[in-house]
């Protein structure tokens, strides 16, 4: 651990932009998925990083970026309210994060194991997944995520998305050492490749991009109506969060929980988020994959990620970069996506199961039930800006039932 520690600055910087490899295929994934801006996205990761790292005393190596438990909200909210007023929901889910490091500081950590129990976290986690479900699959068969529009032709489409996907499942079963943290970034590359040799990618508007750009910054508004759809989803990346604190402690041997704190780690989850809301950037989350890394090259010098941080805000100013990432054909997400929402469906069965929740007992069955339905099945309640839907709705779903349904004795 001291070793790791001591570490020369050469090696330091060289580790860092390593671990902004490994992070990177995800990171940039969700704003394309979203339509944001991946320069920014880069520019907010960084900001974030180093924001978390000046909450937390530095001690943590851990790397933030783009959470996809807020693609739902976003797309809706999108729709509905426009880009900045996403902007406007996003810092105030940021706020949400400062509210429960304010009640872990007073209450302690076992506050938010009483109000978000498994049982409310996992069908919450498992409709983000599989809510996403539709988009993944009209992407890959080369449709918009909405399926109105066909943007590529079918049999092409299923040959970019599936090799894509083939490429992630075989990289994330078969590969070996750092490289078997970087599947989305191998399916991007293999999709991406395969796109050009069919002629689907358009390379011009690369060619006359300009090398330097600042990213597209855009500015909050705040509407009730956006902030409605991001607030209650910001419960489920809060429990990711704690999970993921919780696993760079076992991998680095510390107590993160307690030292620097649980409260501050979440205090700087939510500042980095609120900043990204700021920029124009998707909201931030610790990357399991960088923790992968760290376990993998057991190196744990928080400095690293300071560096990994620097690296994303100086790409985030290259022009090319940015319109090179917008040009990936809309198979090659498709394919990947497959994979991933699927994955997070999963991580919120394994949830239920890990901790043992029992599904005979009424009470379970139907936080669980009702939480799927809504989520999955797109209930909306209220009208205009006031209305609640989808996974907003089934987080505020699953949190009151837990609040109001007697606990069996």
């Amino acid at each position: 651990m001291q070793d790791s520690l001591k570490e020369p600055l050469p090696r330091q910087i060289l580790a860092g932009a390593q671990m902004l490899f490994v992070a990177f295929g995800a990171l940039v994934l969700m704003p394309l998925i979203t339509g944001m801006d991946p320069n920014v996205a880069l520019f907010t990761a960084g900001i974030g990083t180093l924001l978390f790292q000046l909450v937390t005393k530095r001690q943590v190596p851990v790397f933030l970026a783009s959470s996809f438990a807020f693609i739902a909200p976003i797309l809706a909210a999108k729709t509905a309210f426009g880009l900045p007023a996403v902007m406007g929901g996003i810092i105030a889910a940021g706020v949400v994060y400062m509210i429960l490091s304010a009640a872990v500081r007073l209450k302690g950590s076992g506050f938010i194991d009483r109000l978000l129990p498994p049982v409310v976290i996992a069908p919450v986690i498992m409709c983000i997944g599989l809510a996403l479900s539709p988009v993944a699959v009209n992407m890959a068969m080369g449709k918009a995520g909405d399926g109105s529009v066909q943007l590529i032709e079918y049999s092409t489409a299923m040959i970019i998305s599936m090799s894509a996907l083939c490429s992630t499942l075989a990289v994330a079963v078969l590969g070996q050492g750092l490289f078997r943290l970087v599947p989305i970034l191998a399916g991007i590359v293999v999709g991406c490749a395969l796109s050009l040799a069919l002629g689907v990618v358009d390379t011009q508007p690369i060619l006359e991009a300009s090398w330097f750009a600042v990213p597209a910054f855009v500015a909050p508004e705040f509407h009730i109506g956006a902030i409605l759809y991001m607030l209650p989803v910001a419960l489920a990346p809060a429990i990711e969060h704690i999970g993921g604190i919780v696993a760079i402690g076992g991998v680095t041997g510390k107590n993160f929980i307690k030292e620097p704190g649980l409260h501050r780690t979440l205090l700087g989850d939510g500042i980095a988020t609120s900043a990204a809301g700021l920029f124009g950037g998707p909201p931030n989350t610790t990357y399991a994959e960088v923790t992968g890394a760290v376990m993998l090259t057991r190196n744990f010098n928080p400095n690293i990620m300071t560096w990994a941080a620097v690296f994303a805000i100086a790409l985030a100013f290259i022009g090319k970069f940015g319109v090179a990432m917008q040009s990936i054909p809309v198979p090659v997400m498709g394919g990947i996506l497959c994979l991933l929402f699927g994955s997070i469906a999963v991580v919120g069965l394994n949830t239920l199961i890990r901790n043992q929740v029992d599904l005979s007992e009424a009470r379970n069955l139907i936080i669980v039930s009702v939480t799927l339905v809504f989520g999955i099945g797109g209930m909306v309640m209220g009208s205009g800006d006031f209305a609640l839907s989808g996974i907003s709705l089934c987080a505020v779903a699953a949190l009151l039932l837990n609040l109001l349904l007697p606990r069996n004795r």
